[in-house]
């Protein structure tokens, strides 16, 4: 991860949430246990190798937990800890503020242009 310049706990918790993925894996996980695959089907776009970087971010982090299970096949699930369960109602916060102001910030959700523009 790269450095961090402040020290405060916005860059901190932006270190870790930002980009494309992880709150949606956060998201995802609110459900439940999940196993690799399953979050690959929940996040058709996002690559193997990326998958694997991104769970391996918030488990450092201490936001997702990674039990493996002994045998074969391999059985790998991912669950939020408790830490990860207290993020739920701040990103459900994002999702309720974006609906109430989406027409307000002129950007289109499904393809990210501006309403404005012409």
């Amino acid at each position: 991860m790269k450095e961090l310049i402040s020290r405060c706990p916005i860059e901190e918790v932006m270190q870790v949430l930002s980009g494309r993925w992880p709150t949606l894996l956060v998201y995802y996980l609110q459900d439940g246990t999940k196993r690799f695959s399953d979050l690959r089907r929940d996040n058709p776009t996002i690559s193997h190798k990326m998958l694997t970087l991104e769970l391996r971010k918030l488990e450092d982090a201490g936001v997702v937990q990674r039990t493996q299970f002994p045998g074969y096949p391999l059985r790998v699930e991912y669950d939020l800890t408790e830490a990860g369960q207290k993020l739920v109602p701040l990103l459900d916060g994002l999702g309720e503020w974006w609906l109430q102001n989406d027409e307000q910030t002129g950007v289109n959700v499904t393809d990210g242009t501006s309403l404005g523009a012409e």
